[in-house]
């Protein structure tokens, strides 16, 4: 089932529930992308810069073996004029996430994070002039309301640098989401982000060694964590991501990315065996009615 017209300057690409289908997966790998982060760097397994590193080359690896194997000689592709905004884009984002989960906590870390990026998303479809109705606003309010009684009882007085850190990843990821509203090829896409991030990645890296040797250090158990969160997580949840995006507006892309935080709070139920009361289901709950009210509404009024 599809809607009669298309997504706002991107051509003839109709909304279908696939496409929200495939939106609701993605969601489920950055939510797992933010349990495997949390993991490894709660536990000291493994430091910031080489968790994002490995995170990201094993995301270049698994993308371009996908690339690989759908067309030979398909990887001539990356080849083409280098995507440094967008790999800039994901580099700054990885960075910026794991320096600021070293400084702030997961519930304000949540806040700054989403509240960023709805920010940017809802101030693009403002000046580009997209309808974003009655249902975005109160989908927005309602999503934002959950997740403010989901992460209230674990912020903290937050750290400046932290915080500045965490609105630079969540300014960072509006902006790849944004660049990808116009891709015809995620996995191509998708890859030749990953690839050319390397580079900003491994200087990254070797900048953090020559400052803070002793900071280095890595665990098996870290380096598993990194690659699943690198080849799974990201690389294959941000294909999915960059799949679906050409046929959301920027209010749903925007709006739909709030729903992370209470599937990784049940992720964390399940997977870490953290609890879960009365208050962390009815604001899940809230926050998902939110998603639903402004994506649907949206959906409606095209």
């Amino acid at each position: 089932m599809t809607t009669s017209t298309t997504t706002p300057g991107v051509g003839a690409r109709p909304t279908t529930w696939a496409a929200y289908a495939g939106a609701a997966l993605a969601m489920v790998a950055f939510a797992a992308n933010s349990l495997l982060t949390r993991s490894a760097l709660d536990s000291a397994s493994i430091d910031a810069a080489t968790f994002t590193t490995v995170r990201l080359v094993a995301g270049a690896v698994a993308l371009t073996a996908i690339l690989a194997a759908q067309v030979r000689h398909r990887p001539r592709v990356l080849a083409r004029p280098v995507p440094w905004r967008t790999a800039g884009f994901l580099f700054a984002y990885a960075a910026a996430f794991s320096l600021a989960y070293l400084r702030i906590g997961a519930a304000t870390g949540a806040l700054v994070l989403f509240g960023t990026v709805q920010t940017v998303m809802y101030s693009a479809a403002l000046r580009r002039g997209d309808p974003i109705g009655v249902s975005g606003w109160w989908g927005l309010g309602l999503a934002a309301t959950g997740l403010v009684a989901l992460v209230a009882p674990g912020v903290t007085s937050p750290d400046l640098v932290g915080v500045a850190l965490m609105m630079l990843a969540g300014a960072a990821w509006a902006g790849y989401s944004l660049a990808g509203r116009g891709t015809t090829d995620p996995i191509a896409a998708s890859a030749r982000n990953f690839v050319w991030s390397v580079p900003l990645v491994v200087a990254f890296e070797l900048v953090a060694a020559a400052v803070r040797p002793a900071s280095i250090h890595a665990t098996a158990h870290g380096l598993v964590l990194a690659v699943a969160s690198g080849a799974v997580a990201s690389g294959m949840g941000y294909a999915v991501w960059y799949s679906v995006l050409p046929r959301l507006t920027r209010v749903q892309s925007g709006i739909i990315q709030m729903a992370p935080p209470p599937i990784a709070a049940m992720g964390g139920l399940l997977l870490l065996g953290e609890p879960i009361g009365p208050r962390v289901v009815l604001s899940s709950a809230l926050i998902l009615a939110g998603v639903a009210v402004g994506v649907l509404g949206a959906r409606r009024r095209t």
